[in-house]
């Protein structure tokens, strides 16, 4: 694929979307391509995790241990929350057929937010409202248990 080709797919990440061409241009030139062999994993919980993946090609079944699980297919984000702090892998992803993603790295990421200050308060300001309204629906879940 190409470097445009990356903007793309970038592009139709709602997370990535708000860093604007500029930034996700830096992204695209910076990260890497992965294949995974359908049955391998892309990572297992407990790694530390220093990137998120971006699905190009194929899908990916991530289990968390607790037997919640999801399919994660092209233009999703796997792995959000690694591009901005240290952690280790809450889960596991499995390649349910041969895949492709493309690897950004939290350090470029940061480096990619600490050119584009604009890009970063955009980004700050989405986790705001999604931790508020995460917030929110445990307090409406907590009043409909309680009745």
């Amino acid at each position: 694929m190409s470097i445009e080709d990356d903007v793309a797919l970038l592009e139709r990440v709602p997370t990535l979307r708000l860093l604007g061409t500029t930034a996700l241009r830096m992204l695209a030139i910076g990260s890497e391509q992965r294949d995974v062999a359908r049955g391998d994993p892309l990572f297992n919980a407990g790694d530390d995790a220093d990137a998120g993946f971006i699905v190009q090609r194929g899908a990916f079944r991530i289990e968390d241990g607790g037997g919640a699980e999801m399919v994660a297919g092209p233009g999703a984000l796997i792995g959000e929350l690694a591009l901005i702090v240290p952690m280790q892998r809450p889960s596991t992803a499995l390649a349910l057929e041969h895949s492709s993603v493309i690897r950004v790295a939290r350090s470029l990421f940061q480096r990619v937010l600490e050119s584009d200050p604009a890009a970063a308060r955009r980004l700050r300001d989405e986790f705001a409202n999604r931790t508020s309204q995460i917030a929110s629906d445990i307090l409406m879940a907590g009043a409909k248990l309680s009745v």
